[in-house]
């Protein structure tokens, strides 16, 4: 597997395959940010998938894998630091804010940083029909982003600090996009990348603090559910955040990104169709135009 992902690189079939696991990664996306913020508190929601990705990968990291290079434990240092970094604020910003206003603000600041970030680390650029495409991708996202503050009835009194969270969370997931690209193709095995950022990532944080806010809880939730939904959420994290690494290894950095944050698009319908949340036409609308700067971003390359 490993071989073949790695022959694809730099091809004309390397590219379909990365844009076929950029929007796999935009639809497990969705579905992830909408398991950590549904039925459980948020902070455990994440420790109980962050422990069982560990859990399921260390087995994988210390004796299927080849193991990482020696000049990989620096990568791997950093990456877990900007990852404690973008959890952290996630957390609290789907504390404080309505799952469909914060989600389309940090996942339209990501591909916007993101994009400058490729171009300073790997030297992408992006032609000027690309340039409008992600500009008409950023105008539906942040213009759903707006429309959901306008017309949204709960959590109002935090929706501020909410979406200044939101930002500083796209941030770093426009940190976290391109130094994790960085470091996928550092290794000679992306496979041995991804199981060591999981097993690294998933047991040596959130899952001491979630079990200290759950030990803490005055009415803890029955820990069967929340482990269940951790598992679930573990299987999504292993398919989407793998896709858009290796969807990073194989192509653009840049382009990844910016087809990935069609989950905004996604996380819309979850919102709907799952969390009750009302769909008019106008969202309709906006989200087809985050379809529409996706598309032109792919075929104005």
């Amino acid at each position: 597997m490993s071989a073949w992902i790695t022959s694809l690189e730099g091809t004309e079939a390397g590219h379909h395959l990365a844009l076929g696991l950029a929007i796999m990664a935009a639809i497990l996306h969705a579905i992830f940010g909408a398991l950590q913020k549904g039925r459980h508190d948020p902070w455990l929601s994440r420790g109980a998938i962050d422990l069982s990705y560990g859990l399921i990968a260390m087995p994988f990291a210390l004796f299927v894998v080849p193991w990482p290079e020696p000049h990989m434990w620096p990568i791997f240092a950093t990456v877990y630091v900007i990852h404690v970094c973008y959890k952290l604020l996630q957390g609290f910003t789907y504390s404080k804010g309505a799952y469909t206003v914060v989600y389309p603000v940090v996942r339209g600041t990501g591909p916007l940083f993101a994009v400058i970030g490729a171009y300073l680390v790997f030297g992408e650029t992006f032609n000027a029909i690309q340039i409008a495409g992600v500009a008409v991708l950023l105008a539906g996202i942040y213009g759903l982003a707006a429309y959901n503050l306008k017309t949204i009835t709960v959590d109002r009194d935090t929706l501020v600090p909410a979406l200044w969270l939101a930002v500083a969370t796209g941030l770093f997931v426009a940190l976290y996009t391109t130094y994790d690209a960085y470091g996928i193709r550092a290794t000679a095995d992306p496979f041995t990348f991804l199981a060591w950022f999981f097993f690294i990532d998933g047991l040596f944080f959130m899952p001491p603090v979630a079990g200290y806010l759950w030990w803490k809880n005055p009415d803890r939730p029955a820990l069967g559910p929340l482990m269940a939904r951790g598992v679930t959420g573990a299987f999504v994290a292993f398919f989407s955040f793998g896709a858009i690494m290796l969807a990073t290894r194989l192509d653009k950095v840049g382009e990844a990104a910016v087809l990935r944050e069609t989950s905004t698009v996604f996380a819309a319908l979850i919102g709907w169709l799952i969390l009750g949340e009302k769909v008019g036409p106008r969202r309709l609308t906006l989200m087809a135009l985050i379809a529409a700067g996706a598309v032109i971003v792919e075929f104005g390359g």
